[in-house]
């Protein structure tokens, strides 16, 4: 058997997509008022997305259990597979990658875990680029070659009404939290060396959306890009961003992927949410 490719829930592959890759998600869980679930499974973005209409809630995420990796490892191996690797969430975003790293300790070289210094489909698309080098009979070396390679080759920028949720969850400082919405400004954000960061502030939404159109055609250089637009219950304004951006690539673009973001990205950024990763194929 080849490779066998796993990642965490946080990459927003649609289960049918991950399954007709053979890739294994592992999902991190969500607990909304101290009711924990796994994310994709208990918990839903549709879940989060209701729960920020309460008076009051309260959203924490936490990692997959070093165990329940090994797990996964262990049955893949034992299924077959020459050997695993492991492709997450930045590790400065999340214990993922390190919960990952402890459980691949137990078996060697036959567990290579890769920090992609992403979320969502910054994540996704090393996930994708992993699974597509598996199949066509790589090892394990070339395997995460390949995911660090597209890793590296993808931006990611996205909208939010708020960084208070992102704040909340130590995921951006203080003072780019209050820099951000100062005056009302619309924040522009980027996930730059493994950290979100902020990028911009404009007046509007409509300005901060014809921006992250800007920045999408500015990461994509002159070449064949593929396309990620992430949205939070917000499916016709994610089509309609995407649509533009289709308009604005015309040939270059390759694949198009629109997807509602899962509950731990939903949780951590907050009603609002539109994003995009553009991947530049080699």
């Amino acid at each position: 058997m080849p490779v066998a490719v796993v990642t965490d829930s946080t990459a927003c592959l649609p289960p049918e997509a991950a399954q007709r890759r053979g890739v294994t998600v592992v999902p991190v869980q969500v607990a909304v008022n101290g009711v924990c679930g796994a994310e994709g499974v208990d918990v839903t973005a549709a879940d989060i997305y209701r729960a920020f209409g309460e008076r009051r809630v309260e959203m924490t995420t936490s990692r997959p259990a070093p165990g329940e990796f090994a797990r996964v490892y262990r049955r893949l191996l034992r299924e077959g597979a020459s050997a695993v690797v492991s492709v997450h969430l930045s590790g400065k975003l999340s214990g993922t990658c390190e919960a990952a790293s402890l459980a691949a300790d137990e078996f060697g070289d036959r567990v290579r875990v890769v920090d992609s210094e992403s979320a969502g489909m910054g994540l996704g698309f090393a996930v994708l680029a992993a699974a597509a080098a598996a199949r066509r009979k790589a090892d394990a070396s070339q395997v995460v070659r390949r995911a660090e390679r597209a890793a590296r080759a993808t931006e990611i920028y996205f909208y939010v009404d708020t960084l208070e949720f992102l704040r909340r969850g130590g995921r951006i400082g203080v003072a780019g939290a209050l820099l951000g919405t100062a005056l009302s400004v619309k924040p522009i954000l980027h996930v730059d060396d493994g950290q979100v960061k902020l990028l911009d502030k404009v007046r509007t939404s409509v300005r901060a959306l014809s921006r992250m159109e800007d920045l999408v055609l500015a990461a994509a250089h002159d070449g064949p890009v593929d396309i990620a637009v992430h949205h939070l219950q917000a499916p016709q304004r994610a089509k309609e961003f995407a649509v533009r951006l289709g308009e604005r690539l015309e040939d270059r673009l390759r694949d198009l992927h629109i997807s509602e973001v899962g509950a731990v990205l939903a949780a951590h950024c907050g009603p609002g949410l539109l994003g995009a990763a553009v991947h530049r194929r080699g």
